[in-house]
């Protein structure tokens, strides 16, 4: 990857990813896009990288052109997320609007409220939209809904979730992430293989067996390490 083009079209397919990220952590990440091989593991010496500058100077491209928020979410560190995957988000992240202007800054809350002129539908109006007239029976749904939406997000581009990865790339608790798997599972969309572990229901058949029995094999040789210990 070098353009910003290509930047911009990677996080839009991943919907959202981390930017300097390797191979030993989960989840998509720019830099091991840019770097274009699996095994990309970050130097010790980042500055002197020129993968790592090329990162570097595609996200603050990005960043300039406006189109991908990128910042802290939850618990994680910085990540850009894309358009589509922002309301999923903010259900789970965001702000009650009455706290707005005791925690954002000036500049912040300018900003704010020109996205909300140019996109966002309030909640007023969503609730109104959709029927759903009692406040926290639509809190709780947008919840939901997002908890989902995110987990088939991630399992799209991972095609296979393990114990904890889902919660470990986007910040959410461990419960919350196996609510959202769990709730792909029930729409068909994916399969639980063991408990924690979910693949993606639309995996070729050839190809989840042999998910499948990596899996087995990965359980047998813990249990025998297990034994040994």
């Amino acid at each position: 990857m070098e353009t910003v083009p290509q930047a911009e079209q990677f996080i839009e397919r991943a919907g959202f990813t981390a930017c300097l990220t390797d191979t030993r952590r989960p989840g998509p990440s720019l830099y091991v896009a840019v770097c274009g091989r699996r095994d990309a593991i970050l130097p010790r010496n980042v500055q002197k990288d020129p993968e790592c500058s090329q990162t570097w100077t595609l996200k603050d491209q990005v960043m300039r052109r406006g189109r991908f928020y990128y910042g802290k979410l939850g618990r994680r560190s910085a990540m850009f997320v894309a358009p589509r995957m922002i309301p999923y988000f903010n259900a789970l992240w965001g702000m009650r609007k009455r706290a707005e202007k005791e925690h954002l800054s000036r500049a912040a809350l300018a900003v704010l409220k020109v996205l909300r002129k140019e996109w966002e539908m309030g909640t007023a109006d969503l609730r109104a939209e959709s029927g759903v007239s009692d406040r926290k029976t639509f809190l709780k749904t947008m919840d939901g809904t997002a908890l989902r939406e995110v987990a088939r997000c991630f399992l799209d581009g991972a095609g296979l979730t393990i114990p904890g990865e889902l919660a470990r790339v986007t910040g959410l608790s461990r419960p919350e992430a196996g609510l959202g798997n769990r709730a792909l599972v029930k729409e068909g969309y994916a399969v639980m293989v063991e408990q924690g572990t979910y693949l993606l229901a639309g995996f070729p058949g050839k190809l989840r067996s042999t998910v499948a029995a990596l899996y087995e094999r990965r359980l047998f040789v813990e249990s025998t390490k297990n034994r040994r210990s």
